[in-house]
C-alpha cells in the first residue's frame, strides 16, 4: 500500500480545543469542543471528539503540544470520520488549510524533534 501522507506523523495525544467555523447542514450544536488529537503532522491530525463532525466541516483547532507546552492554532477541514462508539466517540481526519506558515513550521519542527528523540 502506498503511503499518501505529505508529512511524517507523530503518534501522540495532545489537548485540542476545537471551534466549529463552518460546514454543512449537520453541524453540531456545540461550537467549542475540548478533546484530544491522536496523532499530528505539519499537514493534519487525527482527532477524537465526543460529537460527530461532518466531512468538509471547517474547524479552528488550538493544540497544546505536550512536551513543549506550546499552543498552536491551525485551521483544518474534516476529511473523514469514523464512529468509535455511536453517539459517544468519533475520530476524524483533519487536513490543515489556510494555516499560517509560522504554525506549520512549529508543527514540522516539533514532529521532527519528537520523532528523532523517540529513536534514541
Amino acid at each position: 500500500m502506498d503511503e499518501r501522507r505529505r508529512a511524517p506523523r507523530l503518534q501522540e495525544e495532545n489537548e485540542v480545543t476545537i471551534t466549529v467555523v463552518s460546514g454543512g447542514n449537520d453541524l453540531p450544536e456545540e461550537k467549542v469542543i475540548h478533546n484530544r488529537s491522536k496523532d499530528i503532522s505539519a499537514s493534519g491530525a487525527r482527532i477524537q471528539a465526543h460529537i460527530y463532525l461532518p466531512v468538509d466541516t471547517l474547524l479552528m483547532m488550538e493544540m497544546k503540544l505536550n512536551t513543549v507546552r506550546e499552543m498552536i492554532t491551525v485551521i483544518g477541514k474534516v476529511k473523514w470520520v469514523k464512529i468509535i462508539y455511536e453517539d459517544e466517540s468519533y475520530e476524524a481526519g483533519v487536513q490543515f488549510v489556510n494555516t499560517p506558515g509560522d504554525a506549520v513550521r512549529k508543527l514540522r519542527d516539533y514532529v521532527s524533534w519528537k520523532l528523532e528523540y523517540n529513536k534514541k
